[in-house]
């Protein structure tokens, strides 16, 4: 895993694993589950995920699945336009959220 923050990650993730392993276990077995083929094919939920991982702007996520994307097949044009789709999600809710600073600053106007 790279070290996206400065600090040997790994260390402190084993801690975390070692001290819930029956959440860590069943963390592992959903992953699996979600993430298989079924209505939705398995490389276009690693496409999802890639958006996902963009949105919430997890640098370990963005590495896992696009990892997880390019053994699927995934090109990096349809990487590149996932991210994109990240882009237009979080300009989307920048504008829609405009709305609660313009009901605020309407409301100091009395």
């Amino acid at each position: 895993m790279a070290d996206f923050y400065g600090k040997d990650t790994s260390k402190y993730l084993r801690n975390l694993r070692q001290n819930a392993p029956d959440a860590f276990k069943g963390f592992l077995e959903f992953d699996k589950e979600v993430f298989k083929d079924g209505a939705i094919p398995s490389k276009t939920k690693e496409l999802m995920a890639i958006t996902a991982a963009h949105v919430t702007q997890c640098p370990w996520c963005i590495e896992a699945h696009v990892s997880r994307a390019k053994e699927k097949g995934c090109t990096d044009q349809e990487i590149a336009e996932a991210v994109w789709v990240a882009a237009a999600m979080r300009a989307g809710a920048a504008f829609s959220h405009g709305a609660i600073a313009m009901a605020v600053a309407d409301e100091h106007k009395h």
